[in-house]
């Protein structure tokens, strides 16, 4: 049921994208009075599952069966469908070929421009319905994997700067050290202020090592089970658990380890409270649990308005244009390695939850939206990036590209195309092998 669940939200994430995508060029090109002949979601490979002709319209609409895109065939132009007859014959006034450079360029960015509108609008729908959640840098401290600690970090660090930028949320230190290819971490440790250089050939290990930086969370008791064995503990709101069995435990995560070697027996607990310490015998269950929740540390919130939901929108679709722009700089940088991380739609799957919520994908979708607008903006021929850079270049230069030109860099940009699935399908192969 999760796995159906999981693959129905990746279907329709990518309908509704598509749709928006190639909606964007179908409205440029029906403004210019360009004729749009086929309008499709997925690919219609041999045949169409669903197809269907308005009366006195010169557009045929419908579903594909290959669910690896969509497309927007417009007459007079070099596109996915590689319809090379139609190229052939004299230009009519109608077609893409035909239209001044500005006109086609707008076409082209069409479906570019529509996806970063579309997140844009997703975005400031959240903001207005939900307001803004994280967990703030400032005040908190980091709970180092192997890799963080090898690279010179310590649990109980905090993180004041990468570089000269002021990280503000939390869960974001492990991204922004990374896609900044930050060089340098200044951290406070317990008093003193100390600089951790970075490796830059560690890049790839650090995009290949989730959770390098888990929220060091002290074991503070909030409230205890009702069914919990430690309820007469004796244990108070505000106490604060720093050892086990004679073990230092600084953090619940500490105290986890811990705990799960002693399941169903009693424990002695160093506790402090106030200026004082003491002693209580707690007994885990046979899961390695107290049956005590933990104060988490505090979640900044902030509420918009309408009207203050618009900026505040614009501004987190930016920010995360800007962030996947660094993403792919990484990816196509050999060295850092982030190629391994490259995924594709099972990739895809497992970042949607397993129960339906609407918060989460609406966030995941405005995402995906700035994704793909941000992909088909690579000056890669068979792209909408590649098409805008032949315009660009024919208004710079008066000089349009040939046919022939267009046909040969168009069957390039569909192999490296196929090229980036095969790598992307292959790494989602070998994660689901290990």
């Amino acid at each position: 049921m999760v796995v159906l669940m999981k693959i129905l939200q990746v279907i329709l994430a990518l309908s509704v994208l598509i749709i928006i995508h190639e909606l964007g060029h179908f409205f440029f090109a029906k403004l210019f009075r360009i004729r749009v002949e086929k309008f499709y979601l997925f690919f219609d490979v041999k045949f169409a599952l669903f197809k269907f002709k308005p009366k006195n319209s010169d557009t045929e609409y419908g579903i594909g069966w290959l669910p690896l895109g969509g497309y927007c065939k417009i007459s007079g132009m070099i596109d996915e469908s590689m319809d090379m007859d139609s190229m052939k014959k004299p230009p009519q006034p109608w077609e893409f070929r035909s239209k001044p450079a500005w006109q086609r360029l707008l076409v082209m960015a069409g479906g570019v421009l529509f996806n970063f509108i579309f997140a844009i609008l997703l975005y400031i729908g959240i903001m207005a319905g939900w307001g803004e959640s994280y967990i703030s840098n400032e005040k908190n401290s980091i709970y180092v994997n192997d890799l963080a600690y090898e690279m010179g970090f310590r649990t109980g660090d905090r993180i004041l700067m990468l570089d000269d930028y002021v990280p503000e949320k939390f869960e974001m230190l492990q991204a922004d050290m990374v896609r900044r290819t930050s060089s340098k971490a200044t951290v406070l440790r317990g008093e003193d202020t100390l600089d951790i250089y970075i490796d830059q050939k560690m890049v790839g290990e650090m995009l290949n090592s989730p959770g390098m930086f888990d929220l060091a969370i002290p074991f503070v008791v909030d409230t205890i089970q009702p069914a919990s064995p430690n309820r007469d503990s004796g244990l108070m709101k505000g106490d604060r658990i720093i050892a086990i069995a004679g073990q230092q435990a600084d953090y619940l995560q500490d105290s986890r380890k811990l705990l799960k070697g002693h399941p169903g027996e009693s424990v002695t607990a160093s506790v402090q409270r106030g200026d004082d310490t003491l002693e209580v015998n707690l007994q885990v269950d046979s899961s390695g649990l107290l049956g005590i929740y933990t104060m988490l540390p505090g979640v900044e919130s902030r509420k918009y308005s309408i009207f203050e939901a618009i900026p505040a929108g614009v501004e987190l679709a930016f920010s995360t244009i800007g962030g996947y722009i660094r993403d792919l700089k990484l990816v196509f940088t050999p060295s850092t390695e982030a190629y391994k991380s490259v995924g594709s739609f099972i990739s895809m799957g497992q970042i949607f939850p397993a129960t339906w919520d609407w918060y989460r994908f609406i966030n995941i979708l405005a995402l995906l939206s700035i994704m793909l607008g941000v992909m088909n903006l690579l000056p890669i021929p068979a792209l909408d990036g590649g098409h805008i850079v032949f315009t660009v270049y024919e208004m710079v230069t008066g000089r349009k590209p040939s046919d022939r030109f267009l046909e040969g860099a168009q069957i390039i940009g569909m192999i490296l195309l196929f090229g980036l699935m095969i790598l992307a399908f292959g790494n989602d192969i070998g994660r689901l092998v290990k």
